[in-house]
Formats: C-alpha cells, sequence, structure tokens
C-alpha cells in the first residue's frame, strides 16, 4: 500500500471530533488570536474570492486530510491556507554535523521559512555499492532537525545535482563503467545506475514527505537540464521513478534558467512536474515569472524563484566574487512585494571540505576554472556562520516587511580565536613514503591509465616509466596533450647517483597544455615522474565527463613512452575513515621519530620543490578555548591540509584569492592538535603556518584576467 493510501485511510478513521477542532482553529487564526508560525501571503482580501473557491472545491478533501501541501490558483497552499515560500539553500554537506542547528537558527532569524538542500550521490556512495549515510552524509537527521526548527524542506534529489560540487554530484566510478554511460541522458547503461541510487535515496526520505508526517514539500528533478540537453524521454523516466517511490502526493519541480530555451528543454508540460525558474539577481522577475506561466497547466505556476542568487561562486586565480546588499535586498522585495517566491542561493554557503570542489569551463575544455575551497559564495551567513553583515541585515528587513512574521532576535556570532604560529616540521618526501605503498596496490599498463580505471576518485596519482635518451645538447622535449588537471615532472637517474633525489623540471597544466624542455641528465637509463593532481571535476556543461590523470599517450621528442607504473595516492577525503597507513599517519610516525633525535626548528636547508609532507601541532589548553579559526597560508605554495586527520581542503595561496582555510571548532580536541600539510612545491621559508582569527581572502595577484594568463606568467621563467 502506497504512503498516500496508508494516509487516507488514517484519515477516515479520525473521529468527527479532530475536524470539529480544526474548523475552530481555523476561525481562531481568521481573527487574529493565533499567531501563524509561516508566513502568510500579504493582501489577502483581494483575494477572497480565490480563497472562497478554494475551500469550497476542496472542502471534502479537508474533512479527510488536514496535513497537505498543494498548487492551485497560481499559489502555493499548506493545509489550506495560502503560503509564500521565503526560503534558503544550506547545504548539510559543506557544513559539519555539529553546526547544522546553528546555522539553521541563523536563517529562522533571517525570516527563512523553507530550507533547500540538494543530495550529492558521490557523497553517499564513493565506491559502487558502499553506501554511507552518517556524520555529514546523514541526511535523515539533517532533514528532522529542519523540521524541529519549523522549517518546510524542498529537497533536489538530482541525480544531477551542479552545486559546484565535484561532478555535479555523480560519483566518479561511473566515468570507468563499461561503456561509458551517457550521463544525463536516457541512455539505459546511465539509468540502471540511476534506478538503484534512488532506489536505495528515495525510499529513505519518503518518511519524511509533508503529507506522511514530515517537512519535505517538494521534490526536485534533475537540476537546470534546459541548460543542457533535449532529452524528455530522460525527464519522463525520472518522474516515473520518483512517482514508485515517492507516491503521488508529493509536488515534483524542475529548476530552469528563466528564458523560454532552457524552460523549452527543462520542463515538463502538464501537471505532473511543476516548473520553476531561476534568473540573474537584478533581472526584472515579473515578466520571467509570466514566461513561466506558459510551461504550467493552468493555475499551477505560483511564481517562484528557485535559486534567488545572493552572491556568486569563485575560481582559483579570480578576485573574490561579491555581490551589492542594498541591490540584493531590492530584488528580493520585488519578488516578495507581488507576493512571489524565492529561495535564497545561498542563505549559507559553507565549505568544500575535502577534495569535493566542482570546476567550471568556458567554450573550450582547455579554459579550465576549478572553485575555491571555500563556498562562502559571499551569502548572508557566512562560510563561518557570521551574520554581522550589511547583506544579512538588508534582506532581513525585507523579510520582515513581506513575510508578517515577528522574526526571532539574531544570534550572536561564533566566537573565534587564533592559536597563533604552528611550527612544522619536515616529516617526509613524497617520493620517499610511495615506497612504503604495497606493490599489489600499483598499476601497470603499457600506456597510461586513468585516475579512474585505477579505481581512484581523488587525490593525486603518480606516473613513472623508465626511458633512454640519446645525448643531446638541447635537451629533450616532453609533451602530454592531454592531462587533467596538473602535473609536476621530475627526473631521476637510475643507473647512477643512488642518493640524488628527484629533480623537478617544470609543470604541465591542462589550461596551458604546453610543451616541456628536460635536461639533458647524461644518464644511461632515466626515471620520468609525473605528479598529477586531481583539482576537482566539472560540474556544469557540455565537458561533463572529466576524467582525470593522463588521457592520452606521453611524447618524448615524438615518440611515445610505454611502460608505465601508476600509483595512486589518494589521501582522504571527506566521507572516508583514514587508513592506519594513510599518508597522513605515516608522515606523523616518520615526524615523531625524527623529532625524538632533534628539535623541531625548521631548517632552511631542508626547503625543496619536492612534494614534502610536513607535522605540527598547537595546543587547546581548556575546553572553553576550543573555537573556530583560520589556518592561514601566506608564504606557502600549494597543497592540502590536515587537521587531526579531517581534510580541510586545498590551499594556493601564489594564486589566490583565498589565503586561509576554516578550521570548524568540532574538528578540534582538547590538549594536542596535528596539523599535516602537503606543500606540492615550495614551502614558507620559516616554515610556520598561522591560526588567525579571521578569513584572508586577498593572495593571488589581481591584474591576471583568468587563472591560465596568470600561471602562463608565473612558469615564464622555466621555460
Amino acid at each position: 500500500m502506497s504512503y498516500s493510501s496508508k494516509l487516507s485511510a488514517m484519515a477516515k478513521r479520525r473521529p468527527v471530533r479532530a475536524s470539529l477542532i480544526f474548523l475552530l482553529l481555523i476561525l481562531l487564526t481568521a481573527f487574529g488570536v493565533i499567531v501563524p508560525v509561516f508566513a502568510l501571503l500579504p493582501s489577502l482580501n483581494s483575494h477572497s474570492h480565490r480563497l472562497f473557491r478554494h475551500h469550497q472545491d476542496h472542502s471534502e478533501l479537508k474533512k479527510v486530510q488536514t496535513r497537505k501541501f498543494e498548487i492551485d490558483d497560481d499559489m502555493f497552499w499548506k493545509d489550506g491556507k495560502p503560503f509564500q515560500i521565503i526560503g534558503g539553500d544550506i547545504h548539510y554537506f559543506r557544513t559539519l554535523p555539529e553546526y547544522w542547528e546553528d546555522r539553521l537558527l541563523r536563517a529562522k532569524a533571517l525570516g527563512l521559512n523553507t530550507i533547500q538542500t540538494y543530495i550529492p550521490w558521490n557523497l553517499h556512495e564513493p565506491q559502487p555499492g558502499n553506501f554511507t549515510f552518517s556524520g555529514i552524509a546523514d541526511i535523515v537527521s539533517f532533514i528532522q532537525l529542519c523540521q524541529k526548527l519549523d522549517f518546510l524542506v524542498l529537497l533536489r534529489a538530482g541525480p544531477y545535482i551542479c552545486a559546484e560540487w565535484d561532478l555535479g554530484g555523480f560519483p566518479a566510478w561511473l566515468l570507468a563503467r563499461k561503456p561509458a554511460p551517457t550521463l544525463r541522458s536516457s541512455d539505459p547503461g546511465y539509468l540502471q545506475w540511476v534506478e538503484r541510487w534512488w532506489g536505495i535515496i528515495l525510499p529513505k526520505v519518503a518518511p519524511l514527505l509533508y503529507n506522511n508526517g514530515g517537512p519535505i514539500i517538494m521534490v526536485q528533478i534533475e537540476n537546470e537540464f534546459g541548460s543542457y540537453g533535449d532529452d524528455q524521454a530522460y525527464l519522463h523516466h525520472l518522474v516515473k521513478l520518483a512517482r514508485g517511490h515517492l507516491g503521488n502526493e508529493v509536488i515534483l519541480y524542475t529548476t530552469d534558467g528563466g528564458t523560454r530555451e532552457t524552460l523549452e528543454k527543462g520542463t515538463i508540460r502538464g501537471d505532473a512536474v511543476f516548473s520553476a525558474v531561476d534568473f540573474s539577481t537584478g533581472e526584472r522577475p515579473w515578466p520571467i515569472f509570466n514566461l513561466q506561466k506558459e510551461f504550467n497547466a493552468p493555475g499551477k505556476s505560483p511564481p517562484l524563484s528557485a535559486e534567488f542568487y545572493t552572491g556568486w561562486l569563485t575560481h582559483w586565480g579570480e578576485n573574490i566574487a561579491t555581490t551589492d546588499a542594498d541591490s540584493t535586498a531590492a530584488a528580493l522585495r520585488e519578488i516578495l512585494a507581488g507576493q512571489g517566491s524565492a529561495v535564497l542561493y545561498m542563505a549559507h554557503g559553507g565549505t568544500n571540505f575535502g577534495f569535493y570542489n566542482g570546476a567550471n569551463t568556458g567554450d573550450s575544455a582547455l579554459d579550465y576554472k576549478p572553485d575555491l575551497t571555500s563556498y562562502d559564495y559571499d551569502a548572508p551567513i557566512k562560510e563561518s556562520g557570521d551574520i554581522d553583515n550589511a547583506k544579512y541585515d538588508a534582506i532581513r528587513r525585507v523579510i520582515q516587511r513581506y513575510s508578517g512574521a515577528l522574526l526571532p532576535s539574531a544570534p550572536s556570532n561564533i566566537e573565534k580565536i587564533g592559536y597563533g604560529p604552528i611550527h612544522l616540521q619536515k616529516s617526509a618526501f613524497l617520493f620517499d613514503l610511495i615506497h612504503m605503498i604495497d606493490p599489489v596496490d600499483v598499476f601497470i599498463s603499457e600506456e597510461p591509465l586513468s585516475m579512474e580505471s585505477v579505481d581512484q576518485s581523488f587525490g593525486f596519482l603518480l606516473y613513472a616509466t623508465k626511458y633512454v635518451a640519446k645525448d643531446n645538447e638541447d635537451g629533450h622535449v616532453l609533451f602530454i596533450p592531454k592531462v587533467h588537471d596538473r602535473a609536476q615532472v621530475f627526473l631521476s637517474c637510475s643507473s647512477r647517483n643512488k642518493g640524488v633525489r628527484p629533480a623537478s623540471v617544470g609543470i604541465i597544466e591542462r589550461w596551458s597544455n604546453r610543451r616541456l624542455n628536460l635536461p639533458n641528465t647524461r644518464c644511461d637509463s632515466n626515471i620520468l615522474y609525473i605528479l598529477v593532481e586531481n583539482m576537482g571535476r566539472i560540474n556544469y556543461g557540455r565537458y561533463l565527463f572529466d576524467k582525470k590523470g593522463i588521457l592520452s599517450s606521453v611524447y618524448l621528442d615524438d615518440n611515445i613512452l610505454y611502460g608505465w607504473k601508476m600509483i595512486p595516492i589518494p589521501f582522504n577525503n571527506l566521507n572516508e575513515i583514514p587508513r592506519v597507513n594513510s599518508f597522513s599517519h605515516i608522515a606523523r610516525s616518520v615526524h615523531n621519530k625524527i623529532t625524538a633525535k632533534r628539535g623541531l626548528e625548521v631548517k632552511h636547508d631542508n626547503i625543496s620543490s619536492e612534494p614534502t609532507l610536513y607535522t605540527g601541532y598547537f595546543y587547546v589548553d581548556k575546553v572553553n578555548l576550543r573555537k573556530d579559526t583560520f589556518l592561514s597560508f601566506a608564504g606557502w605554495t600549494k597543497g592540502i591540509a590536515f587537521v587531526n586527520d579531517f581534510n580541510l581542503g586545498r590551499f594556493w595561496p601564489v594564486v589566490g584569492p583565498q589565503c586561509s582555510l576554516y578550521v570548524p571548532a568540532p574538528i578540534l580536541r582538547l590538549g594536542k592538535n596535528v596539523l599535516v600539510i602537503v606543500e606540492l612545491e615550495s614551502p614558507n621559508g620559516e616554515g610556520v603556518v598561522h591560526s588567525v582569527d579571521r578569513p584572508d581572502v586577498s593572495c593571488g595577484d589581481s591584474s591576471y584576467s583568468n587563472l591560465s594568463q596568470l600561471l602562463t606568467h608565473q612558469h615564464s621563467p622555466r621555460l
């Protein structure tokens, strides 16, 4: 029996007294005795004839089922009363669970009555059949918390989500399936995986639907599909799947850009699915809402901006994106004043912890633009939860005016602290640690294999091969036609000088695709190492199928190099339990042996351009001193950082604009805390990372318009 059938059967058995109580509550509400919790539409008197008609048409329904969210007369209705969605996106996977309630309370004080969130498939199924729904992936607890705090929920179930999230939420292992599936299409090879995933996730959230007693009022199908494809069979199949798991009562919706072309491609005509829109903040909303009506059934098109942009994303190498508080508030006012609904994207951005940041491209796949670790988004609730800013205040004033609700007081900011300088000791060279890897984990192939082909989703992949090159006074030329995303190249002489470290000879990047001059080593045999970093998969557009690693043959002096070893160096990602033999654990072990013999001073002659792990400690002496902090990487080059084995994400201060990484207090421990960083190039000359009490987004050189120009300039001395 479906959930809707069960609910109807239960409702029919209710005593008549329940209906009388409900009618009494309506009368009390009408006379202002009870203050409504959620925002009602203003100026309801002008719509009294529609209210009367609605109540008359649904009088029989209200007798048997009082809990219902529906669309009629181009309005949203909650339990028979008009409802204006004033919502905001808060992504559970970008905030630690310990801070979910804090961020939601700040959203409540902002005036929001609805929370919208995506479901990232790759977070919940990192390996085929390996599902996780705990910790930061505990979506059920997040939705239940929303309900506890009197929020309704809009659930964006995907399977594609975009969201500036790696591969738009798809698990990377999909890219290794044979034959290769066509993502976001009616390809059976793709749909079989979607059906399996939705067969897991949708039954989990079904009990939380509004008609089943939960807070979920609508579930989104796909995401902005009209900007990508025109496969109506695919969309209809998703609707059929969703209805099979969720029943016929819940409202399914799509979200597309507010143009005729995107709406024609991305919407499903008729009344089976509600079509919502999004558009740039500052565009005139009501002409777009009128266009929206053409793609919904008559009377079924309440104006809804499902992504009202409060800010914007930032890529590495760009100036930090900001938007004006007053103009943002004015644009929201225009929607709410006309009784439209809006969802702030974002209400709170959060952080791309681990390796989950996404990337974008321009017209070419070479125009690759990875996203920052921070997903602050210039939202009214900042990355660390701060709300003492002009945008929060301006939006709150608008919502207060048009919601008619008495808003709770805004909470104080969470206290931040700077723990001071953290002195780091070199723990190990990365190349020394690869010898500790189990040979079973090393892959061998004549041609290079992609990261996905060796069952790796994130981190780094080290390629190694031997070659014999004739002496050439001008050296040799290395060319990799297709590398995703950033390759550091090293040479080592295998026939002599056993104690000599591999020498860095340059960097090849996806966006420059340059040829690299190799020196003449005069060795009988050379070992070529190529360390490739996955900097985040593309999450939007036609280049979505974004494999990582070396994706072509490798040429030396126009001759193909064969005989490759691939050594995965994944490190720990956000949703992974640290392995006992993880690199950060190894680094700490080596570090402890070093410091047992000598002090913690960092010697300047230890500085190297070879990828190196550094370890340091800082202390939290009292429980009340365990506070949020930021780690400043000024003076360092590029790498990743772990605190107590939690992957904070990437730092790249020489490119910027992000200089610091956010460290939420729940990560910290009373007593000793361990910081391990992987510096890929050159460390801070003093070997120090500073713990500070505020973020810094002022790094990099703002005179260059994009990442390619900036890095071409930085690498020019090596050419």
